[in-house]
């Protein structure tokens, strides 16, 4: 019975990631061989995988009514039957050894709240939700873009110089613009 109960799974399993490769455009399963992404950056993404997307929509002449307005990151957030099969995509790609999906946020790089892309592949990755050996976790990363949503709302530093500095080191972000 236990075992009959694992063979169904497995291949549960197994239809998932086909359904969520064919979801995303892949289209086979030579797509995940053609990419390949560095774990050598962590705790940051691999910039030639995920280099940071804006999103057009929000400009410095429109935060008043886009990430300044609480809440406003609900109406865009991508639905997690898009974020889900991103993640197990990219896990593949980023050739990570431990491919359970509750031990990675799929992370907008650039975040919402900073005007971030919700949707674009460029701005998303699987990071890890453990200290993969730098000390740094993803909620370590979530405190940041708080504090730089806060300073940009409150006019301390614009939009572009907190998505640049968060895309360039988000470790280093808040000492960069004198915030931390």
């Amino acid at each position: 019975m236990q075992a009959t109960r694992r063979r169904l799974a497995a291949a549960g399993l197994a239809l998932a990631l086909t359904g969520a490769a064919l979801a995303l455009g892949a289209g086979s399963a030579a797509h995940a061989d053609t990419i390949s992404c560095s774990q050598a950056y962590l705790p940051l993404p691999d910039p030639s995988c995920t280099p940071g997307v804006t999103n057009p929509d929000v400009t410095q002449d429109t935060i008043d009514s886009t990430i300044c307005v609480s809440g406003w990151t609900k109406t865009v957030r991508p639905p997690a039957s898009y974020t889900t099969a991103l993640k197990i995509q990219q896990i593949a790609e980023y050739g990570y050894t431990d491919t359970s999906t509750a031990d990675y946020e799929e992370d907008h790089f650039i975040p919402l709240e900073l005007g971030g892309s919700p949707t674009d592949p460029g701005n998303l990755w699987p990071e890890p939700r453990y200290d993969t050996g730098t000390g740094y976790l993803a909620s370590n990363k979530d405190t940041v873009e708080n504090k730089l949503k806060t300073a940009v709302c409150n006019g301390s530093v614009t939009l572009a110089d907190a998505q640049n500095a968060i895309a360039t080191d988000w470790t280093t972000a808040l000492s960069t613009l004198g915030l931390g």
